[in-house]
């Protein structure tokens, strides 16, 4: 017998900010509920599927949901109604089709992907099976390597950097737990480090630390003491990976790097800065080197560093197959960051992470700075099998559900587990 759809209803609860969100429960004929909930972002690109807010001033400075939350309870809910929650692309699809517009406006980027995420968990349910394992099949076996915030700047956080996150990824640990202690140990080593230099250990928003250092090169040096206090041999067992998320300091046509005081740079003095850390540090990856719209500076920056380092696009892709197409086309990056409420839909979302598979680039599974304890994204990057993943520091809750999740997953799996891309 089918699995069909019985009910759906939808409510407004806080993220990891304290502000909305939408959290969305499915109810099937056979007695099956499952229930998902939608992060948010902070450092959004232009491009990105609307994420529906009430606007007003009156509830939670206009940021509240409730429109959002109608539109699952009174306009998705009954159209949904009755059909087999197995038909993931059938059902996402009817809710594109419903919005009407191309990026999510009419209905909410929030409110279709609480209702797609929760249909994929009640359809693995249904079917007895992990939602790992029903989305991703026999193939979903490989945990992914953490890259881990540590350091917090830009939008994340009131801090000395000028980039936004400066992150640990443990390139040789044999397996995902081992990459998680390696990681933790690390973010110990450096937390006792600021203290002892009088910085602050106080986190952003992600959970890596926001000191008010003098530069953006100081936050590497630190990383690198870091990895050396926890016992581990930088670009060896621990590399760096970096995140600028240039767009929040890109103003007309240049780069103002002024809360670290270096002044404004051009798209190639950006490429230039860049190279010349991943000459000094351990540095193998950077995403967002440069701003959304500067399609020319993606290219210098691939052209310059792409056979060494992972080139990610985030701002400019936005998890949306139209703008990861064109990428490719112009060698504009080789990987691309994956999130899931950057387009909408679970469906959606595989059809990106096909394309890049499909172009030979990588692509890497990430949260948002406003999460929630939902561990969707845990499973979902095990289903795809990328080997990456995005989810913050070694504290905060909402980023440990999801290393939690992915514990639990390598456990499971034993010895078919495998790790890494």
């Amino acid at each position: 017998m089918k699995p069909r759809i019985q009910s759906i209803d939808a409510l407004e609860i806080l993220d990891s900010r304290g502000n909305p969100t939408v959290r969305v429960n499915v109810h099937l004929d056979n007695g099956i509920s499952s229930s998902a909930s939608v992060p948010s972002g902070a450092s959004t690109g232009e491009n990105e599927a609307v994420e529906l807010r009430d606007g007003d001033a009156r509830r939670y400075g206009g940021k509240g949901v409730l429109k959002a939350v109608e539109n699952v309870n009174r306009r998705i809910a009954p159209a949904l109604l009755g059909h087999d929650v197995r038909e993931q692309a059938d059902i996402d699809g009817l809710m594109i089709e419903l919005d009407g517009t191309p990026n999510k406006a009419e209905l909410g980027a929030n409110a279709l992907l609480g209702v797609s995420q929760a249909v994929a968990r009640a359809a693995a349910e249904a079917s007895d099976l992990p939602l790992y394992a029903y989305l991703g099949g026999i193939g979903a076996v490989h945990l992914p390597k953490p890259m881990m915030n540590v350091l917090n700047g830009g939008k994340h956080a009131d801090s000395g950097m000028d980039f936004q996150e400066f992150m640990i990824y443990p390139i040789g640990a044999p397996n995902f737990a081992e990459a998680l202690r390696y990681g933790a140990e690390t973010f110990h080593a450096l937390r006792k480090i600021l203290a002892k230099q009088g910085y602050a250990t106080s986190v952003g928003d992600e959970g890596g630390f926001a000191p008010q250092v003098k530069s953006n090169d100081e936050a590497c040096e630190l990383i690198v003491q870091a990895i050396e206090a926890a016992g581990y041999q930088p670009g060896t067992d621990i590399a760096i990976a970096l995140d600028p998320a240039a767009s929040s300091f890109y103003e007309q046509g240049c780069y103002r790097l002024s809360r670290s005081g270096q002044g404004d740079k051009t798209a190639q003095q950006m490429v230039d800065l860049f190279t010349g850390w991943v000459n000094k540090y351990p540095i193998v990856s950077i995403e967002d080197s440069h701003a959304e719209n500067d399609e020319a500076g993606f290219r210098l920056m691939t052209a310059a560093l792409g056979s060494r380092i992972q080139i990610v696009g985030d701002d400019n892709l936005v998890t949306n197959t139209r703008f990861i197409e064109r990428a490719i086309e112009q060698n504009a990056c080789n990987a691309a960051l994956i999130k899931l409420n950057q387009i909408g839909t679970v469906s959606e979302t595989v059809a990106a992470i096909h394309l890049c598979r499909k172009a030979g680039w990588g692509f890497v599974i990430s949260h948002r700075s406003g999460e929630t304890e939902d561990s969707f994204m845990a499973d979902f990057a095990v289903a795809m099998g990328g080997g990456q993943i995005k989810t913050g520091s070694a504290c905060r809750s909402e980023r440990i559900a999801k290393y939690n999740r992915l514990l639990e997953i390598e456990r499971d799996l034993g010895r078919r587990a495998l790790f890494g891309a």
